[in-house]
């Protein structure tokens, strides 16, 4: 009867999908930057008001145990767009600001998808995946590709990387903007290039003061990460950098009205350097953190007031999350440590950007449809690389390379239809992975990195047989559980073996850090 009853749930399900199906729902995902669990307020974030958020949630479906599947963003945002692991692409690490595109443009996305399908498709904000072809050295004077249109994305306003990466400019549809011909950019990595100053050559110049890593050219009384030159009419103020993303993002709601549409609204709050509007400045009692969070909620608000505005609210799909976890000092002495006081950015877990701990990985996770979702909230397992695989079956996209990817169709879970998500996931830290399967989770033997409080990475080892926790009663993973159930131990052991395979994405990025 059971079996009876559960089939025809799903039947049900899968009929009522397919209708929405039809109408082509517009699809809007809001992606954060280094904002934690515990940022929101829905979530039990204090020191920082988010009324636009927690109303999004309180109107829709709030995922408990939603994840990213990385605690860093290149990684991340790739499994996102692709559907995979990012451990899968040994090029899937945190990207210098003129690395090469890590995606292959020949490899469905949810941008090609969508476009596939007959959207208009747009991303806006930061990129952090790469530009141009690996095979020639890259510039950034004509036209820079490859890059978001040979992904999938018709339109594109962006900056390359992060904002405390060089090169500090606006590109549009694969041009830098506002540049002059006569002084052109050019970007190093790998050795000081012009005679700009730089925060170590004139950090009397700077209003944050910074790490070596970041002490590069200075813009907007900020150094960077790398060198430039040139470019000058073309660099960035970020004080204005929210407005300019959110007007781009309006402006495609507004012209695509009447078309379906795909928009990857990728903010930079509260991504460092912190430095918000003036407006924004005190909003929060937690300094410049805060603030930006603010102005994130702000930012989402507008979002959905311009869905409401043109009646497209019942037709639209919005999904909110966060590429990783939270971090309070990253290379910027901007008083986030200082100012945090009770608050906690990862809620009730521990670690946070960098780490493989719960902190690092589960993400605030909102899905909001009006009239199509119910509010509630859901403890369904789900990785945003299930973003792809399971909106594809909603719009009758196509993916043909589905069976190597390692996201799963949950499009019934999303939409609150089904409470059931997945039975495991990875999580992947700067130089580890960890599973969780069910309410167990497990970490082999190696090391677990975390970012310290101020300008240093702590580096845990993990001795045989790992680290084993069972989270619904041991949220903060203190309590190791490994020599008291040693069949759990092997079996996730083996899973986690057998899900990985052999990878060097992870080695990769803590050789960048320092670690190898």
């Amino acid at each position: 009867m059971k079996n009876s009853l559960a089939a025809i749930f799903l039947i049900l399900s899968c009929i009522n999908t397919c209708a929405w199906a039809a109408t082509k729902p517009n699809i809007v995902i809001i992606y954060a930057d280094d904002i934690g669990y515990g940022d929101i307020g829905v979530y039990g974030g204090t020191g920082v008001d988010t009324p636009a958020i927690d109303k999004l949630a309180r109107q829709g479906l709030r995922f408990t145990s939603a994840y990213a599947t990385a605690s860093t963003c290149t990684p991340s945002r790739y499994s996102l767009l692709t559907g995979q692991y990012a451990f899968r692409n040994k090029d899937a690490i945190i990207l210098a600001g003129n690395a090469p595109l890590i995606i292959d443009p020949k490899k469905p996305t949810m941008a090609s998808m969508l476009r596939d399908a007959g959207y208009a498709t747009a991303l806006v904000g930061k990129w952090h995946l790469g530009l141009g072809d690996p095979s020639q050295p890259l510039d950034w004077n004509g036209r820079i590709a490859p890059g978001p249109k040979e992904v999938g994305f018709d339109y594109s306003f962006h900056m390359a990387a992060t904002g405390d990466r060089v090169p500090s400019v606006y590109i549009e549809n694969g041009h830098i903007v506002n540049l002059d011909k006569s002084d052109p950019v050019r970007v190093s990595y790998k050795k000081k290039i012009g005679s700009e100053p730089t925060g170590i050559s004139h950090s009397e110049q700077l209003r944050i003061q910074a790490d070596t890593q970041h002490s590069g050219t200075i813009v907007n009384g900020i150094s960077r990460i790398g060198t430039m030159v040139g470019g000058k009419a073309a660099r960035w103020t970020d004080e204005d950098m929210p407005d300019v993303f959110l007007n781009k993002a309006l402006q495609f709601i507004e012209k695509k009205r009447n078309t379906p549409f795909f928009l990857f609204y990728a903010t930079h709050e509260n991504h460092v350097p912190r430095a918000p509007h003036p407006r924004f400045v005190g909003s929060s009692s937690l300094g410049l953190r805060g603030d930006a969070i603010a102005q994130f909620d702000w930012s989402v608000g507008k979002v959905i007031a311009k869905l409401t505005e043109l009646k497209l609210a019942t037709n639209t799909l919005v999904i909110l999350s966060s590429d990783n976890g939270p971090v309070l000092f990253d290379g910027y002495w901007d008083g986030a440590v200082e100012k945090n006081g009770a608050h906690r950015p990862a809620g009730p877990f521990s670690g946070g950007k960098y780490s493989v701990n719960e902190g690092g990985t589960r993400m605030p996770f909102i899905v909001s449809w009006p009239g199509r979702v119910s509010p509630g909230i859901s403890d369904a397992l789900i990785s945003q690389a299930d973003l792809i695989t399971s909106i594809a079956p909603l719009v009758g996209g196509k993916l043909n390379n589905s069976k190597t990817l390692d996201g799963q169709n949950l499009i019934a879970t999303l939409l609150g239809d089904s409470f059931q998500g997945r039975d495991a996931l990875i999580q992947q830290g700067v130089n580890s992975k960890a599973i969780r399967k069910g309410d167990w989770k497990y970490i082999p033997p190696g090391s677990i990195t975390n970012r310290g409080k101020i300008g240093k990475f702590n580096r845990t080892k993990v001795a045989e047989p790992g680290l084993l926790y069972f989270l619904p009663e041991d949220p903060q993973e203190r309590n190791n559980l490994a020599a008291r159930y040693p069949q759990i131990v092997k079996s996730l052991r083996k899973e986690l073996q057998k899900r990985v395979g052999g990878s060097s994405a992870t080695k990769s990025t803590a050789k960048q850090l320092g670690f190898e």
